[in-house]
């Protein structure tokens, strides 16, 4: 057999798994809840991994190789830098508030404290965010393929979304848990084996490390003006700061079986993402040395895979290819369809019953991967599509996000008119100024604007309290993440 005929068995068999799984899981995902949020029973070990897999998706293998490959440590501070300092963030500020809550989406909060207006405009940005992940996982997907088959792009993008599409409509959250235990352990070993096999190849790391520019794994800008300190800043709040808002994160918040789960295992998952999320930007950067010239700097980890690995092998470091990309949109797709199911749709069918619910979401996967496709192939750069997709969520939800938690004043018109500001001044900057980091501007308007509207408007506009899903107020002590990591807590 050819070379690219192995690949391509290897990757035909991998698909069929993630497909059996998927459907297998699907036993449990008998109501809408279930689907969305696993029963709430979901333990540490398949939390904490389903975590790692989510976050580690096309923008940490392929898109933060390629910003390695061109300039160092400077070009990764968003991921894997910025991404796992998310997980931390929220597993000490937001995961045992959120698991207390018992909801399925943050949109749901964003209703209760901030009123229909608000979480429908939170809603809508967070599902244009999770369609542009999905893309840029997509345009991820297809580049594998192009690499390595030979499959044109389209047909890669358009195969790859049909499979996440089966299994995530047929079983939900459960079937995209179990999937992602199987994908991070096939991300791993085939992550381990091309660093080893690669550093065996060219004589080991002594061999490489003179070759590299000054700077490479300088972390400080070079320069010392405004706009490069913007953007730096933004590099690591784009998703540092941006994703505690993340559905896809905090549905797993919603799903651990207690607080002290959801805790742990956002802790878990940084650490575990951090130290897997550096070997593509290691493998990146030995390409920039060994494969310079590169057309396309996200085809990197491909190349190196064709050059160094026995077709088997090369079968094998797809199949964790694929799985670092679908474990990701699955994710995507599954947080806008509960988004939509639980927050868009009772706007058109107020007593929307548990099964029409649960055949919303399923509808809507297909639907929202559906815009996710066009758009991939509309703009087919995977950092840059992740990046952007960030940034309606950056300078208009994070604020209010955060007030809505803990500062007790936050009430309605400050969260709108702080969402309105930031999205003009990002709008306006972008349209501008379009090489300012525009949302760093919005993010600041954001945050003067409800410091300022916040106390003015208090007698007309008293807070709502935070509730659960039950419709209590909320138990506010104890909610930073200091729960034992080791002992169990009662």
């Amino acid at each position: 057999m050819s070379t690219q005929a192995v690949i391509l068995t290897g990757v035909l068999f991998y698909l069929v798994i993630m497909l059996i799984v998927g459907v297998y899981a699907a036993r449990q995902a008998d109501t809408a809840e279930n689907f969305m949020v696993a029963g709430r029973r979901m333990p540490l070990w398949i939390c904490s991994a389903t975590l790692v897999a989510t976050w580690f998706g096309g923008s940490a293998m392929m898109g933060s190789s390629g910003a390695a490959y061109e300039g160092g440590f400077l070009r990764i501070i968003a991921d894997p830098f910025g991404g796992a300092m998310a997980l931390f963030v929220v597993g000490f500020f937001f995961a045992r508030i959120f698991r207390r809550l018992r909801l399925v989406t943050f949109i749901q909060f964003f209703e209760n404290r901030f009123g229909t207006v608000a979480a429908t405009i939170a809603a809508i940005a967070s599902i244009a965010s999770g369609i542009g992940w999905t893309a840029g996982m997509l345009v991820a997907f297809g580049t594998v393929f192009e690499t390595l088959t030979g499959v044109p792009l389209v047909w890669g993008i358009s195969g790859g979304a049909l499979i996440i599409f089966i299994y995530t409509a047929a079983g939900g959250m459960w079937a995209v848990a179990v999937t992602d235990v199987v994908q991070i352990v096939i991300i791993a070993i085939g992550l381990v084996t091309l660093l080893v096999t690669v550093l065996l190849d060219v004589g080991g790391w002594g061999a490489i490390s003179p070759q590299l520019p000054e700077h490479t794994f300088r972390m400080i800008p070079l320069e010392n003006s405004g706009d490069v300190w913007l953007n730096y800043f933004r590099a690591w709040l784009i998703f540092g700061l941006a994703d505690v808002t993340s559905q896809s994160l905090l549905q797993r918040s919603f799903s651990a079986k207690n607080e002290q789960v959801a805790q742990n295992a956002f802790y878990i998952a940084g650490f575990g993402y951090l130290t897997l999320g550096m070997i593509p930007v290691m493998l990146g950067i030995i390409g920039s040395v060994t494969l310079p010239g590169l057309e396309n700097s996200e085809s990197v980890i491909p190349t190196l895979a064709l050059n160094h690995l026995h077709p088997v092998a090369i079968a094998l470091f797809v199949g964790a290819l694929l799985a670092a990309i679908m474990s990701t949109a699955d994710s995507a797709l599954l947080a806008s369809a509960s988004i939509f199911s639980t927050n868009l749709l009772p706007l058109f069918k107020p007593q929307a019953s548990d099964k029409l619910r649960l055949m919303a979401t399923r509808i809507a996967i297909p639907v929202f991967g559906s815009v996710a496709i066009y758009v991939a192939l509309k703009v087919q750069v995977i950092f840059n599509l992740i990046l952007d997709s960030n940034s309606v969520i950056l300078v208009s939800v994070v604020i209010p996000f955060i007030a809505g938690v803990y500062w007790k004043a936050a009430n309605r018109t400050g969260a709108l008119t702080a969402m309105a500001m930031g999205f003009l001044v990002w709008l306006l900057a972008t349209l501008l100024v379009p090489d300012l980091a525009g949302d760093m501007l919005g993010l600041v308007a954001c945050l003067v604007t409800i410091l300022i509207v916040t106390p003015l408007t208090q007698k007309f506009d008293p807070p709502r309290p935070l509730l659960t899903a039950d419709g209590q107020v909320l138990e506010m002590k104890d909610r930073l993440g200091t729960l034992p990591l080791f002992r169990t807590v009662e």
